[in-house]
């Protein structure tokens, strides 16, 4: 008597989701969804924040909090030099000190204590303001193929080079200017296309290439999309 009693008892807190942990199999922990991002806004060309120096300010970022969410990392990237900072908090915003007259991205990834999954926001870009800024050099060219260190095939010994710009307002790009070659200071390949691609460049196989596009604005001022490496198979 006494045996039956204790399967009873262990199939019950088995049924029960008893005996384990991790959550139930069958109400699995809901993932984190994508935060809305709020300020500073897409394109802002004014954010100022509160000035510290002539150098240097505080701006506030902000975002609607997601579902499932209880923390938050927040990643802050300069656009001229590429470093970025990441910044955890456990409500939607943060202060963060940034140099003046600097092109930033920002993005937050959402987290959860219940789950290891995350969800990244979209990505926005602005400019905080330098002192008596009138005129502003456009966000440097995103690279969208070939990516970094990407290994690529050659279709009859060509490729094509492909980018993304963005502008200031109220300024307009006025062209770029692509570098090409193998060494880490390629030389000026095309000058003033207004096209975001550049088609049927030619590689050889098993050679590493380094490229960078320079975007330029009607006021002559410019931005550079970095140096971008990629091997031929």
């Amino acid at each position: 008597m006494k045996r039956v009693i204790f399967v009873l008892s262990a199939l019950l807190l088995a049924a029960c989701g008893g005996g384990g942990g991790g959550g139930n199999k069958n109400n699995p922990t809901p993932p984190p969804t994508a935060a809305t991002l709020s300020a500073p806004a897409q394109n802002e060309v004014c954010t100022t924040g509160i000035l510290l120096s002539a150098t240097q300010s505080q701006v506030t970022f902000s975002w609607q909090a997601g579902t499932n969410t209880n923390s938050y990392n927040l990643i802050v990237k300069n656009l001229l030099t590429k470093d970025s900072t990441t910044t955890n908090v456990f409500v939607p915003s943060s202060t963060v000190t940034l140099l003046r007259g600097v092109p930033y991205s920002w993005y937050v990834i959402s987290s959860s204590s219940q789950t290891t999954t995350t969800a990244k926001s979209a990505i926005w870009k602005f400019y905080n303001s330098g002192p008596g800024a009138i005129s502003y050099p456009p966000y440097p060219a995103t690279i969208t193929a070939p990516l970094y260190a990407q290994n690529v095939t050659a279709n009859a010994g060509k490729v094509n080079l492909t980018w993304t710009g963005s502008i200031v307002s109220p300024s307009t790009i006025s062209g770029y200017d692509v570098y090409f070659g193998t060494s880490t200071s390629p030389p000026k390949v095309a000058s003033n296309i207004t096209d975001m691609f550049l088609n049927n460049v030619s590689v050889t196989s098993g050679t590493t290439y380094y490229w960078n596009v320079i975007t330029k604005n009607q006021n002559g001022d410019t931005s550079d999309s970095g140096l971008y490496q990629f091997t031929v198979n």
